[in-house]
């Protein structure tokens, strides 16, 4: 049975144990944090696994044969480069770092030991993906547009840019990285970003909300707008929204896809506008010609339970998101940052 340790006991690493205490094929075997009852109630609640403040000594103690990385994004290079010279493949909850030369670093390390790698963009795993792709790849789409508004993290970590990247790197990355995953690749952005409007958090210094125009190299243009100044889920529609001429699908993440603009298929009709009906209740069509999906399952569960499966097995192909791909992911939403620094259009380093 293959043994598992988590460095990182916070709210993501709690995240990731409720995933694993459902699995009974591998070992908790090690628990790290600097705050030592954190650690104890991750070992409590698995039942097993050996407690730490020092993640070199975990590794030496356990010896592990793969590792969750669950820091805050300050805190990514000293444990990878350790995980790394001991070859042992590891999972890296996003942003996998704030500075991108780093990141690279620690990617070709990675690869340059063989190892199976992944990181924390469990959206990549979502039923919804599969219909937005087929959407994208039938349909000419000339536009995407973008937005994720919420509140501000309850961690003092987040509240400041140097320690966190800001909302646009540490949370909208997950609408950055699968706008990539469905579409395709950015070439370059502009972004604007503002402040003032939180005035009631202490410590904060990071943008309220921006709104990056993108350009991407197939010629399309996007609009990616992201604020941590909403009180309640009232205050926007978060989505994102693929635009053909004569259709649209709107992307709700993790919740559910509308399709509108394609021609209903006609009653007893088996065709179903190029989309297949499985009667799992994955589809529906309603009498307003919106063809819809809902999430199904946890994807969260399937990107840890993929990763796993790879160590395993020692084939990572099935993985959606190894590290490399994470890194691209950081330069898109980076470049963002510079551009917003800068006042100028910011070209991405895609590799």
């Amino acid at each position: 049975m293959k043994k598992l340790a988590i460095i990182g006991c916070g709210g993501i690493g709690s995240y990731h144990l409720s995933h694993f205490l459902q699995f009974n094929d591998i070992e908790l075997a090690g628990f790290c944090d600097l705050i030592p009852e954190r650690a104890e109630s991750f070992a409590k609640q698995a039942a097993t696994g050996l407690t730490f403040t020092d993640y070199k000594e975990m590794l030496d103690t356990v010896k592990p044969d793969m590792v969750f990385v669950c820091i805050p994004p300050t805190c990514h290079g000293e444990v990878e480069f350790e995980i790394i010279k001991r070859r042992i493949p590891f999972f890296v909850e996003k942003p996998v770092a704030l500075d991108l030369d780093l990141a690279k670093k620690i990617r070709d390390k990675a690869e340059k030991a063989g190892l199976i790698t992944a990181s924390g963009f469990q959206c990549r795993y979502s039923n919804l993906n599969a219909p937005a792709q087929q959407f994208i790849a039938e349909n000419e789409v000339v536009f995407v547009e973008c937005a994720r508004i919420g509140g501000v993290p309850g961690v003092d970590w987040w509240r400041k840019r140097s320690t966190s990247g800001g909302q646009i790197v540490e949370q909208t990355i997950h609408q950055f990285d699968i706008i990539r995953y469905l579409y395709g690749e950015p070439e370059s952005v502009f972004t604007f970003g503002a402040r003032g409007f939180i005035t009631d958090i202490p410590g904060y210094d990071t943008e309220d909300v921006s709104v990056t125009a993108v350009k991407f190299k197939n010629g399309a243009l996007g609009s990616i707008s992201t604020g941590c100044y909403a009180k309640s889920g009232a205050a926007f529609d978060s989505k994102i929204t693929f635009g053909t001429r004569n259709a649209r699908l709107d992307l709700r993440i993790l919740d559910s896809v509308d399709i509108h603009g394609l021609k209903p298929a006609e009653e007893g009709s088996s065709d179903k506008g190029g989309f297949v009906v499985k009667g799992d209740g994955g589809l529906a069509k309603s009498s307003g010609g919106v063809i819809s999906f809902r999430q199904e399952g946890d994807a969260g569960v399937l990107c840890d339970r993929t990763f796993i499966d790879a160590v395993i097995s020692g084939d990572g192909s099935r993985i959606k998101s190894p590290y490399r791909d994470a890194v691209r992911s950081l330069a898109f939403t980076l470049a963002c940052n510079k551009s917003m620094d800068t006042g100028e259009m910011v070209k991405i380093e895609i590799d």
